[in-house]
């Protein structure tokens, strides 16, 4: 995957002084309606992301934990930077659809993780795993994004 895009944009934002912040401002830019969880993104590999998201007064519900929708905003945007870094040339994703569960309170800071076996990269439905922990590691969100994977058409001669 040493030739995938993205892979290579982050390697290069890497190098710099805060890397992984410029990369992410740079990407939510891109998708602006990540930018509404100033997302971090904290580890990008071919077939797993994991971004960071802070515990802050505009993501709060009326309890004060991190609301749910923001942590799926989260996960999506893990998901979508997996599926960039990690799909063969000659496919295509979209998302389908997404269920989660939410089995504790948010009460901290959110590290939103997407991941699937390096193998899963076939035409169909793909469900990928996407899990939300606290800073204590306890799952407080976890569900499956489902993508729709196909071949891309093949380029017309002109």
């Amino acid at each position: 995957m040493a030739d995938n895009y993205l892979l290579k944009i982050y390697a290069k934002f890497l190098k710099l002084p805060l890397g992984r912040k410029l990369f992410s401002w740079y990407s939510a830019r891109r998708a602006p309606y990540f930018s509404t969880v100033s997302p971090l993104i904290t580890e990008l590999r071919p077939n797993y992301c994991e971004v960071l998201i802070k515990k802050r007064k505009g993501l709060q519900n009326h309890i004060g934990t991190v609301h749910v929708i923001a942590i799926c905003n989260g996960l999506e945007m893990a998901m979508g930077f997996m599926c960039e870094a990690s799909i063969p040339k000659h496919l295509r994703w979209i998302p389908k659809g997404m269920t989660v569960s939410y089995p504790a309170r948010a009460d901290s800071d959110i590290r939103c993780v997407a991941e699937v076996p390096s193998d899963a990269w076939q035409p169909g439905e793909l469900p990928i795993k996407v899990t939300a922990y606290n800073q204590q590691g306890t799952v407080v969100v976890e569900g499956t994004i489902t993508v729709w994977v196909s071949e891309k058409p093949a380029k017309q001669a002109s």
